[in-house]
């Protein structure tokens, strides 16, 4: 062989060798930045951990802030607010009754036509409006004027298959999910906005009058008969039907919860005691924080960059507005320190809330075998074109992590209200039945955090307890319900009982 032969011989061999050194790098380089992004998901799963004694301190420090929330304005991160809920709906209610709910940015009308005692809701309707935009942040007269408008073009559609009284005014519940403190049943003062409105005119103002007056503007006569947070709705729907029925959840963008107190439980409660001993307490629960909440970094800087910081701790791991943000937040450091998506971090995956908890939802329950229902939503929703079914993995692995934390910590702050009712045991020889109804779009539609929550309550209850308690599903509680509680706050009450 010639020197020539030889020293291209070499050239070659040390040019195989070179590629093989590249392939050998790449591959090291790329084990090495899956071995990071499996580093952070682990770490962030040891932050997420709840193990049933961390969840039973959680019920437990819920109790201690109902109890301070109980006893004083102020007094908690819990508002405990009072409903002036005193009686429930009995089944035995009858006649016709509106609703008016307005919780965002549409509001529903509703009519119900109760028939009293074994004959139930015989018939009802409803319309659903959307808000203009410019009403959100216009004046209160202008917003109130427009629902009133509305309203009174429903009532005037009322068919004859729909009976009022002779002699009766029509009566309205109304819902409004907004902050607000009642000081009656039919009466309640604006704390602040939330959800897109800012009309700075209605805040410390009665929101019963201002709609009374808009509806008299609008020569429509109907009396107010029940002002109603949604949650507090949910619970009067659930116990027309069912008369165990004694909290509410509602586990949908935000989250709160309502129970039955006894009214002597409540030291901060000075007029005088209800015949029927009972108040309904609309809690807020979403404002609860605990230093034995498991709160990773992620949620610590969801929190600050927030529109609320510091406020909704609880909602912000256990809600639906979150948790899809808190999976997006992860996979961003996943991209950016373990280059999980390729050299450059997808420029969609760093908009914030661009990943909603349906989507996270719909690729946590994906059940094909090659998860192409996660490979559409990166790609759709993401812009993210390329990934192995390992990856998809990986993400499916990170929402089960978040809706588990979120399920575990929602049934946590149930036991801690059963707790507080005593129906956490079994008092002895005592038939007792817990019925809670839980509403909203979460609860409703994420099977995997449904039933993680269901099976972590029958968890921490026990065996025997948990025989006694039932979660029932309350569909469009909040509207029937305030139609429901006009109905049993009205004005002919004792006439229809005579």
């Amino acid at each position: 062989m010639g020197k020539v032969a030889i020293g291209a011989a070499v050239v070659c061999g040390i040019a195989v060798a070179a590629a093989a050194a590249v392939v050998v790098h790449r591959k090291t380089k790329k084990s090495g930045r899956w071995v990071k992004a499996m580093e952070i998901l682990k770490e962030f799963e040891e932050k997420c951990g709840t193990p049933i004694p961390r969840l039973k301190q959680v019920a437990d420090a819920m109790i201690v802030e109902m109890h301070a929330g109980l006893a004083s304005e102020g007094g908690s991160k819990l508002k405990m607010l009072i409903s002036y809920v005193d009686h429930l709906p009995t089944g035995r209610e009858k006649g016709l009754f509106y609703a008016l709910d307005l919780g965002g940015t549409n509001f529903r009308v509703l009519r119900v036509q109760l028939g009293g005692k074994g004959r139930g809701i015989v018939n009802q309707q409803f319309e659903e409006v959307s808000i203009p935009p410019s009403l959100m942040t216009g004046s209160s007269d202008a917003l109130f004027d427009y629902i009133a408008a509305e309203l009174a073009k429903f009532v005037a559609q009322e068919g004859s298959d729909f009976k009022q009284s002779p002699g009766r005014q029509r009566e309205l519940g109304f819902t409004f999910s907004f902050p607000v403190m009642q000081s009656s049943i039919a009466s309640g003062t604006l704390l602040r906005w939330t959800k897109g409105f800012s009309i700075d005119d209605m805040v410390g103002q009665d929101v019963v009058a201002e709609l009374a007056k808009a509806m008299e503007r609008q020569g429509l006569d109907m009396r107010i008969a029940a002002l109603v947070n949604d949650t507090v709705g949910t619970l009067a729907g659930g116990r027309y039907n069912n008369n165990d029925i004694d909290a509410s959840v509602i586990l949908g963008t935000g989250s709160n919860a309502a129970y039955v107190e006894r009214a002597h439980a409540i030291p901060k409660w000075h007029g005088l005691l209800p015949k029927s001993g009972e108040m309904v307490i609309n809690m807020e629960w979403g404002n609860f924080r605990s230093s034995h909440l498991p709160l990773s970094d992620y949620d610590h800087a969801l929190d600050t960059e927030s529109l609320n910081p510091g406020e909704q701790i609880y909602e912000k791991v256990i809600a639906g507005m979150y948790l899809g943000e808190i999976v997006r937040r992860v996979l961003c450091r996943m991209a950016e320190e373990a280059a999980f998506f390729g050299a450059t971090v997808p420029p969609k995956l760093e908009e914030p809330f661009i990943l909603g908890t349906s989507i996270m939802s719909a690729m946590h329950q994906d059940t094909s075998p090659d998860l192409k229902v996660v490979a559409s939503n990166l790609k759709d929703i993401l812009e993210i074109l390329n990934t192995s079914l390992k990856m998809r993995k990986v993400i499916v692995e990170l929402c089960n992590i978040v809706a588990t934390r979120g399920a575990r910590l929602s049934a946590a702050g149930v036991l801690g209200v059963l707790k507080k009712m005593g129906r956490d045991t079994i008092k002895g020889g005592e038939k007792q039945k817990t019925v809670i109804a839980m509403d909203g779009g979460l609860y409703e539609h994420y099977t995997e955090y449904r039933e993680c929550l269901e099976n972590t309550l029958n968890e921490l209850v026990g065996e025997e307890v948990s025989r006694t308690i039932e979660i029932e599903h309350s569909n469009d509680g909040s509207g029937i319900g305030a139609a429901l509680l006009a109905a049993s706050h009205s004005q002919y009450l004792e006439t229809d009982e005579s």
